[in-house]
């Protein structure tokens, strides 16, 4: 039984799951080297809770206990937990490191989720010392309120590994959906179509990024694939792009966009940078 989650990274996706996570009664460690990044972290929770407090969703008590359960920590030795969560840069070697760090210093029984969006789990894993508890637990930006949650088994997972990760998916209100490594997993190999072909309009001068935005949203897409690409971050949907494309042969049709790429060269990231297709 978890009780306790540490998730490695304060950045946006970080600290959102960790937020997530104590939203649902679990203990969480929020550990990141980089003491800034956790203040930046404690701030952004305080702020979306207030938030839902004025909103009547939660009360202020609830808010308090919320943000009581979440302990910020920078030195790796306070992170003693039944599940680690990372949320790292995507570097396979870096995120399998952290792990073997972690292994140190907490039991055997840990089990350890990379929150990677499409790199291969599997070669995480192999990395990993007793590879049979690593497998993938990708959530959804935000991860406050996102529902979906991608579970990827390798072929070194055990199965008390998956279930205990699909239990704690479901215990945190989210719907796990199982599957097996391979590159995108599921929602970013069937979503790169919707980005590329965009993008592919854009480059053509057929039209512009607002106009294909509205007509996809009329015809019942809840966000417009430029403004989803804002909100994700043009670096990681650009990166995702890339790993999907190299590990499936570099076909046409999934080469990814030099307008993408000129974005993420220039630092216009999306939302997180105050401009990417749009101006925020």
């Amino acid at each position: 039984m978890i009780e306790t989650i540490c998730v490695c990274g304060a950045g946006t996706m970080g600290s959102s799951i960790a937020q997530a996570a104590a939203q649902h009664n679990f203990h969480v460690i929020l550990y990141d080297v980089n003491e800034g990044m956790l203040e930046k972290a404690g701030a952004a929770m305080e702020s979306n809770l207030q938030s839902l407090v004025q909103k009547n969703k939660i009360t202020a008590e609830a808010a308090t206990a919320i943000q009581g359960r979440i302990q910020f920590v920078s030195d790796i030795n306070d992170c003693l937990a039944d599940l680690v969560i990372e949320a790292i840069v995507e570097k396979p070697e870096i995120k399998a490191g952290l792990f073997n760090q972690l292994a140190q210093v907490n039991h055997s029984d840990v089990i350890f989720a990379t929150n990677t969006s499409s790199l291969s789990v599997t070669a995480i894993a192999k990395q990993v010392r007793n590879p049979e508890r690593v497998a993938g637990m990708h959530f959804f930006n935000p991860a406050t309120i996102m529902k979906l949650v991608e579970v990827v088994a390798t072929p070194f997972s055990n199965q008390q590994t998956i279930d205990t990760i699909v239990e704690t998916a479901r215990q945190m209100q989210k719907t796990p959906v199982l599957c097996q490594d391979a590159p995108g997993f599921i929602v970013n190999h069937v979503a790169r179509p919707y980005y590329l072909e965009a993008l592919r309009l854009a480059e053509q001068g057929v039209t512009d990024f607002q106009t294909i935005d509205t007509l996809l949203e009329a015809s019942g897409f809840k966000m417009g694939p430029f403004r989803l690409m804002d909100l994700i971050g043009n670096d990681i949907n650009y990166a995702v792009s890339c790993q999907v494309y190299d590990a499936l042969g570099q076909p046409a049709r999934l080469q990814p966009s030099p307008i993408q790429q000129e974005r993420v060269e220039k630092g216009e990231l999306g939302r997180k940078t105050g401009k990417g297709y749009y101006e925020y």
